[in-house]
């Protein structure tokens, strides 16, 4: 259904409070686009708490990133969004944000990778880690162009997390589903290590994305996600702490307050 521009005005206000509400960002982090049209998109400004937005807020830029209409100036990250659209002609919205697990997967150089959790696999097959770019100029996007067109989200090392859709709903509830996911690899590591689901059920998940209409491949890459096959023989690739080493840590952190 063809909204107005002031329903998408007010989508973009929703969107911006409800990552706002969840920790997504801070202060005037993050930014939203919808592309209204071949060159119209509409876009959060700069310095604008994304909690905190009027639809009058919002700006309209050119394909490239001009601001064409708006009393606000725009994002220094928007070359970005530019590129995205630019490379998928079917994504119509971009979400970037800095949810906390998953921009700490982002930090320590990792992505959510291993094949968990079916939802995710349908959805999203994995979400791979872009390297880093300074951010607000060119080589922010840079490493992000092999990704784009062959996955919905990419995390962003040592910065955040950037999911795009055919509306910015479902952009958000990507970014929704990139954080939930970094919570329960986080989870699973800490009790252990994960369980990680052998080839033969990742590639009957891949199968079924017709039936739940997703699109996109209808098989995995190599290595996207990770199977258990792809492991050591061993199976003790492992990234989290011990039980003694998490008390030492609390107790270190308990101690420095005091």
């Amino acid at each position: 259904m063809v909204k107005t521009e002031r329903e998408y005005r007010q989508d973009i206000v929703e969107v911006g409070r409800l990552v706002y509400q969840k920790g997504w960002v801070a202060a005037n982090d993050g930014n939203i686009t919808i592309r209204l049209g071949p060159d119209r998109i509409l876009a959060t400004p700069t310095g604008v708490s994304k909690g905190m937005m009027h639809p009058d807020d919002l700006i309209i830029l050119d394909s490239e990133g001009r601001k064409l209409e708006g009393r606000k100036e725009g994002t220094s990250e928007i070359l970005m969004h530019m590129t995205i659209y630019k490379m998928r002609p079917d994504v119509h919205s971009v979400l970037h944000a800095h949810p906390p697990v998953a921009t700490g997967f982002a930090a320590v150089g990792r992505s959510l990778d291993k094949a968990l959790l079916p939802e995710v696999i349908i959805g999203l097959g994995c979400v791979p880690l872009a390297a880093y770019g300074l951010p607000g100029t060119p080589a922010l996007s840079e490493p992000m162009i092999p990704l784009i067109p062959r996955y919905d989200a990419i995390l962003m090392a040592n910065h955040g997390a950037v999911c795009y859709g055919e509306d910015v709903w479902r952009a958000f509830f990507r970014m929704e589903t990139v954080e939930h996911c970094a919570r329960i690899n986080l989870v699973a590591e800490l009790l252990g290590g994960p369980n990680v689901l052998p080839r033969e059920e990742v590639t009957k998940l891949f199968g079924s994305r017709t039936r739940y209409g997703v699109k996109g491949r209808t098989s995995p890459e190599p290595g996207c996600p990770v199977v258990a096959e792809d492991l050591p023989a061993d199976g003790q690739e492992r990234y989290y702490v011990t039980r003694e080493e998490l008390i030492a840590l609390v107790d270190e952190a308990l101690r420095a307050r005091k």
